[in-house]
């Protein structure tokens, strides 16, 4: 499996993680290394465990890395300069937390003094486009309605990035449409950018311009999602015929009693091979799950 990633030079980039390490008891971030450019979209995906939150919180600096450099929107993560700069980044993260009893007209106040551009406007175009009530406790909010003001909260300030973990979780498959077209609308503008991670990967395969693929703390590979379609294929064969296929071509197997499913290199195959589109789908579970042609 090989890491590709298109260079991008200074101005050009929203985010660059370079050799990034993180040491937890029992896991470790390693060596992390990708860029996500202006006005794109990259999508983080990875079973659970593997380490996405830990990038996002590290970006953030939530986390102090061990090793490596981080640069958002032009500044290095640990200056001290960076607390301002979280004014033109909006974050949503797997649980929103706002406190159980103020509603969403209390969230716009509290806003308005936190965020220099804030826009109470902006705010409640989006709390009526969501259907969000104004007066109820967030106490009594669904986890859907939670993650829908908290995409609001990101919105409405103006930012340049978005961060989201998990912002779709809980929603419903017509919301996430909808809020898909506002995370679309919103790179129109070449100076903005999202780095989102999700486990509802055909919302990725919509919305991402790159992918980057963690598995227990290791980058596999970070590609142009366009390029990284066309890249794989899945060829559905019995075992004799699997035995004609070269070995370096080969990037996962899953084998049945009905024959042998695996993930090819496109380019290592001749064209007698009938290849399948692979979904991102398709890629992460044979990456991950599937047998390695020894």
């Amino acid at each position: 499996m090989q890491y590709e990633n298109r260079t991008v030079k200074g101005d050009d980039s929203a985010i660059t993680l370079s050799h990034v390490t993180k040491h937890f008891e029992g896991f470790c971030l390693q060596d992390v290394s990708f860029t996500l450019p202006k006005g794109c979209v990259l999508g983080l995906i990875g079973e659970n465990g593997a380490g996405k939150s830990t990038v996002i919180h590290l970006l953030m600096n939530a986390l102090q890395r061990d090793s490596g450099t981080i640069t958002v929107l032009g500044m290095n993560n640990e200056d001290g300069g960076f607390s301002e700069l979280k004014e033109e980044i909006g974050v949503v993260l797997d649980e929103a937390n706002f406190p159980s009893v103020i509603n969403v007209k209390d969230v716009n106040k509290i806003m308005k003094n936190t965020y220099r551009r804030w826009d109470s406007e902006t705010f409640f175009s989006y709390i009526a486009k969501f259907d969000l009530p104004q007066h109820k406790a967030f106490k009594s909010f669904s986890r859907g309605m939670k993650m829908k003001l908290a995409i609001a909260v990101a919105l409405s300030h103006d930012p340049k990035l978005l961060v989201l973990d998990e912002a779709t979780g809980g929603l419903d498959p017509i919301v996430r449409d909808e809020i898909l077209d506002i995370f679309y609308d919103f790179t129109r503008d070449p100076q903005h950018s999202i780095l989102v991670s999700s486990h509802i990967l055909s919302d990725l395969e919509k919305l991402c311009d790159y992918i980057a693929f963690i598995h227990k703390g290791k980058l596999l590979f970070c590609s142009e999602k366009d390029a990284l379609l066309e890249t794989y294929g899945i060829l559905r064969c019995t075992s004799a015929q699997f035995a004609d296929v070269p070995k370096e071509a080969v990037y996962g197997v899953r084998r049945s009693q009905y024959g042998v499913d695996c993930l090819l290199k496109r380019a290592l195959v001749n064209e007698a091979f009938s290849l399948e589109k692979a979904s991102i789908e398709d890629i992460m579970l044979y990456m991950v799950k599937g047998e390695t042609r020894c």
